[in-house]
């Protein structure tokens, strides 16, 4: 497990792991809204089949996996995380069987081809290479996997303001993306059959999902 002493200073993870470092304890309590509404989301345009090997990237404090368990308790789930609070907290409410690890998304600790879907809520905007992120979690699918992610939309003004005023303030966000970056960067990263569905969740939060397969 990596802990932020692994990290050199300069290293511009590092005012993520402490950002959500310092929130893991509150943070299901106060984004409740925004959790819920992004893993319900997520969950509609996730196809699971008995027997699936599934990872959720980012997976912080395991509410999507909590839900993936429960609509199919067959599938063998797991989940990374950069955090190690974050993890913790959601080690104490997923069953043993999930198996936990902590790792950047730009280096998925899981072998080649060894799930059939990869899903990530709410972390793209964090990346600074988001398209080294698609690639290895092209790498850790098998072909023809299913990849969903869940992220804000920069379509939306109350999104760019938000991204605006995070880039200014808070070192720890990157950017937003728009559907069409999203598109441009899934086909980059040599997906295919890319969709990207935009929606709002309440008048401030616009949502994109998309949904793509593994050559």
């Amino acid at each position: 497990m990596m802990h932020r002493q692994d990290f050199k200073f300069s290293d511009p993870l590092i005012p993520v792991i402490d950002e959500y470092a310092r929130s893991a304890a509150i943070y299901d309590k106060k984004w409740s809204f925004y959790i819920d509404a992004t893993a319900r989301e997520t969950m509609a345009r996730v196809n699971l089949r008995s027997g699936d090997r599934v990872l959720d990237v980012g997976c912080g404090t395991g509410t999507l996996l909590c839900q993936l368990a429960a609509s199919c308790p067959e599938a063998r789930l797991s989940g990374i995380d950069l955090v190690p609070e974050m993890l913790a907290v959601a080690r104490r409410r997923l069953p043993a069987s999930i198996e936990l690890r902590q790792g950047p998304a730009e280096h998925i600790p899981f072998d080649d081809g060894q799930f059939n879907v990869v899903v990530s809520c709410s972390m793209f905007h964090y990346l600074r290479n988001p398209v080294a992120a698609l690639r290895e979690m092209q790498r850790v699918l098998q072909p023809g996997g299913q990849l969903v992610i869940t992220d804000w939309c920069d379509d939306y003004i109350t999104c760019r303001i938000c991204d605006w005023y995070l880039r200014l303030f808070n070192r720890a966000h990157f950017r937003t993306y728009g559907s069409k970056d999203c598109l441009r960067l899934l086909e980059e990263a040599a997906f295919t059959e890319v969709q990207v569905d935009r929606f709002k969740i309440n008048w401030f939060w616009g949502l994109m999902i998309a949904r793509a397969k593994n050559i």
